[in-house]
C-alpha cells in the first residue's frame, strides 16, 4: 500500500527517504503531514529544545541520590531518579 518517497529537508536542503513503514506508522497515528526534516535534523531539534528546559534538583524518593527533573517537584507526591524510575516502570 505505501511506497517509499524521497523527501528534501527543510532545514539542511538533503533528501532523506520516507519509508512505508514510517508512512503507515504517521498514519496509525493520525499524523496528516509529510515530515519536513530529516531525521538528523529532527534529533537536532528535538536534543536543542530539551537543553533549554528548566531542570530541578531533588531526592530520591527511593534510593536518595540526587534526581533531575523538568519539572518543579512537590511534598505531595514522590519523585525519583532516572534508575529507580526505569527499575519501577520494568516491574
Amino acid at each position: 500500500m505505501y511506497q517509499d518517497k524521497t523527501l528534501v529537508c527543510k532545514d539542511c536542503g538533503k533528501e532523506f527517504v520516507f519509508t512505508a513503514g514510517e508512512q503507515e506508522f504517521y498514519a496509525e497515528k493520525g499524523f496528516q503531514n509529510e515530515p519536513q526534516r530529516c531525521p538528523e535534523c529532527r534529533a537536532a531539534r528535538k536534543a536543542a529544545s530539551r537543553a533549554n528546559k528548566e531542570m530541578f534538583v531533588t531526592t530520591c524518593a527511593n534510593c536518595g541520590g540526587e534526581a533531575k527533573v523538568p519539572f518543579q517537584p512537590s511534598d505531595d507526591r514522590p519523585v525519583y531518579c532516572s534508575e529507580c524510575f526505569a527499575a519501577m516502570k520494568q516491574k
